[in-house]
């Protein structure tokens, strides 16, 4: 259901939203990267750290080099595709999932 009240649609204040420039747009994308990468960075470290592994234990068992590591986890670069995925079930089920990673 859409409401419209003078110049807002819903909860949406469409003269502001006409009013935002694309530098604006860009320098909100940006800022919602550098958070992102952060969010990726505690999320990694606390994954980590919940295992109880340095970052050097950590990188050899999941055969992941130690720079990428501590990109990861200095906000450098973010995981993604596998690596993003492995931490996911890391987090959720770290004993199965080092398990896994010994055999």
């Amino acid at each position: 259901m859409t409401i419209n009240s003078g110049d807002t649609v819903g909860r949406i204040d469409t003269k502001r939203v006409d009013a935002t420039t694309e530098k604006a747009l860009l320098k909100q994308q940006a800022e919602d990267e550098v958070e992102s990468m952060l969010d990726a960075a505690k999320f990694t470290r606390r994954v980590r750290k919940r295992l109880g592994l340095s970052q050097a234990e950590f990188s050899q068992r999941i055969e992941v080099p130690l720079e990428t590591i501590r990109n990861w986890e200095q906000g450098k670069r973010s995981p993604t595709g596998a690596a993003k995925t492995l931490l996911k079930i890391l987090d959720k089920s770290p004993d199965m999932a080092l398990a896994a990673l010994n055999q």
